[in-house]
């Protein structure tokens, strides 16, 4: 009995496989298998010039994101600057709910996308100034001496040693008394507002130039205090991070309550616009019900995006990192890249 011609099935095959994945002559680079079938590098993810879209792996969005940590955000997404500052209240009474990562992860994430940011930490437990490795010890230019003493707040901006374009105003443990220094003072729940306008860097871009900050994001203390009122009065947009988790939606109603109040006395532009889910954990029902009831309530204010529950998060602030340079390959690291991508082309859309 004949034996089959063995390399006349194989070729057949090789060239099935080549018409399914593409020619390798026509590969523009990057290693080639012998079927054809063209890898995609880290180098190539490297040359694209606009975001990865949808259709991308996650594989492909964690090797773009680790160049863009590796390389301080030297090669940029292409994401359009605002044609003027947007300054953001990041707060929620509750405390745990993941405010202070989410305010210091979506800043990162930005300043890696080429936006200037600003933080401004407004919490006397210095919390986002540990994570953007900002000295606050006693005696530290800080929100307290602009909040209290006037000083211009320019004065006590300090960059971020860990990406380019990413700016602070630390909180030192002075800041735990403002609110009882503040109680006499004049005007006192509009001293962080007159602090933002005043800075030469914040304003439109016919006012502030090429080197104005983009986005101005104010962490809050968890609590509803004299701190945060100042933090209400100065912002134009309002950042909540809500917990998926039944306790985190109890204290949501008396925060909407206060911001309802502050906007008919004293701030009527602040703005809810964006609602971000954290710490989901997408095996239980808990959190899948939780984050349906916020989408039904706020609607296209909520992210689509939801940050997961992750280790990496929790464990980059111990090294006086952001999530974004510590792991920037981990899923919390690309959830929070995504949120930040969403709430900038958001903005641009309105």
């Amino acid at each position: 009995m004949p034996e089959p011609d063995v390399s006349r099935e194989t070729t057949k095959a090789d060239l099935d496989v080549s018409r399914e994945t593409g020619d390798p002559s026509q590969a523009t680079g990057g290693p080639v298998a012998s079927a054809g079938f063209r890898v995609r590098t880290a180098a190539d993810v490297a040359e694209f010039a606009t975001p990865l879209d949808d259709e991308t792996t996650p594989l492909a969005r964690a090797a773009e994101h680790s160049i863009l940590a590796r390389t301080q955000g030297a090669r940029r997404s292409g994401l359009p600057r605002p044609d003027a500052t947007r300054v953001f209240v990041v707060a929620n009474q509750k405390g745990g709910v993941g405010k202070t990562t989410s305010t210091v992860n979506v800043a990162a994430a930005l300043a890696q996308l080429g936006q200037r940011v600003l933080v401004i930490d407004l919490d006397p437990q210095g919390n986002a100034s540990t994570a953007l490795s900002v000295e606050h010890h006693r005696g530290t230019p800080s929100t307290y001496d602009a909040l209290v003493e006037g000083v211009p707040l320019a004065e006590v901006v300090a960059p971020s040693p860990e990406i380019d374009g990413l700016f602070v105003v630390p909180a030192t443990i002075d800041l735990a008394g403002a609110e009882i220094e503040l109680v006499s003072v004049v005007a006192r729940e509009s001293r962080l507002q007159k602090a933002i306008a005043g800075h030469p860097l914040v304003g439109s871009a016919e006012r502030a130039g090429e080197e104005r900050y983009d986005y101005v994001l104010v962490d809050c203390p968890p609590s509803l205090g004299l701190l945060t009122l100042n933090a209400l009065v100065a912002g134009d947009e309002m950042l909540i991070p809500i917990q998926a988790e039944y306790y985190a939606l109890e204290g949501l109603g008396q925060l909407l309550e206060t911001v309802e109040m502050v906007r008919a006395h004293l701030n009527p532009d602040l703005e809810v616009s964006t609602i971000l889910v954290t710490m989901y954990d997408a095996r239980t029902r808990l959190a899948a019900g939780v984050a349906e009831e916020v989408r039904e309530h706020f609607g296209e204010r909520v992210l689509k995006t939801s940050i997961p529950r992750s280790v990496r998060v929790s464990e980059a602030p111990s090294y006086g990192q952001t999530v974004m340079t510590y792991d920037p390959g981990s899923p919390g690291a690309l959830s929070y890249l995504e949120a930040a991508r969403e709430i900038a082309l958001k903005g641009v859309r309105a």
